[in-house]
């Protein structure tokens, strides 16, 4: 069972909002961030009668995951922007925690059923791959790491920072799409869904990841002066050894 809507249209929501203003492109400057969250989270025209047909607090929480997500890929486009890896870092590590609080409370809310038994055709997945290859430049020094995808079952793999990322995006997308549609608990059971088996485990290695990234940076690095303070100290503590040793007469001390 589909919609009667037409999805001939391939761009993604992102390319959507850049073409109507909302989204500058990549290599433009930021724009007002609210408005953009708000372009991505415009319900569709002809959506309000699915809408309407949603309890007041599921669509109230739909809008409130909706707005994490939308959030996320904004910030997704501005941290692809950005020249500075260490700026980088450091946004990441807050979105992708953003990201997973909203995961967590879908987690722990009970389990959404669409009303369709079949997915509702929103058109071909987005392609997202100038955004990934941007932030695989971007993080190219720790954008390949090792991860556990499953604690119970340990499995040591490789993965790459810019593809989790741009697959945690395009899952959180594909919920947004249709959120917009008026398919409210279809956008509700995909996040919760997706978040289960895909990308709050991706979001969770990312983000080991890059703190492993900053720790690195400020716990392995030498502190200035240290080894001049390590050779005073040990000078010291060898001074008072010897006196202990020689004593005031110069025979060693009683023990």
């Amino acid at each position: 069972m589909t919609d009667d809507h037409d999805h001939t249209d391939p761009t993604t929501l992102l390319e959507q909002a850049v073409m109507a203003g909302a989204l500058p492109d990549l290599d433009e400057p930021p724009l007002d961030v609210d408005k953009a969250i708000a372009e991505l989270t415009t319900r569709d025209p002809g959506a309000d009668e699915a809408v309407g047909a949603v309890d007041p607090a599921t669509q109230a929480f739909a809008q409130q995951i909706a707005d994490s997500a939308a959030s996320f890929l904004i910030a997704l486009r501005a941290v692809a922007r950005e020249e500075e890896p260490g700026r980088a870092i450091s946004m990441l590590l807050l979105e992708i925690s953003q990201a997973l609080l909203a995961g967590a409370r879908l987690g722990a809310q009970r389990d959404f059923t669409p009303r369709a038994e079949y997915q509702p055709d929103i058109g071909p997945d987005s392609d997202l791959d100038a955004l990934r290859m941007r932030l695989a430049a971007l993080l190219e020094p720790v954008d390949t790491y090792s991860l556990v995808f499953d604690p119970y079952a340990p499995e040591v793999v490789e993965s790459q920072l810019s593809d989790d990322l741009a697959s945690i995006a395009l899952d959180l997308e594909t919920g947004l799409r249709h959120f917009r549609e008026g398919n409210t608990e279809e956008a509700l059971w995909w996040w919760q869904f997706s978040y289960v088996s895909s990308w709050g485990n991706l979001a969770g290695a990312a983000l080991n990841a890059l703190l492993s990234v900053v720790s690195h940076d400020r716990l392995d690095r030498d502190v200035p002066g240290e080894d001049d303070a390590l050779a005073a100290a040990e000078a010291m503590l060898a001074q008072q050894l010897r006196a202990r040793e020689i004593g005031d007469g110069g025979t060693p001390a009683p023990r």
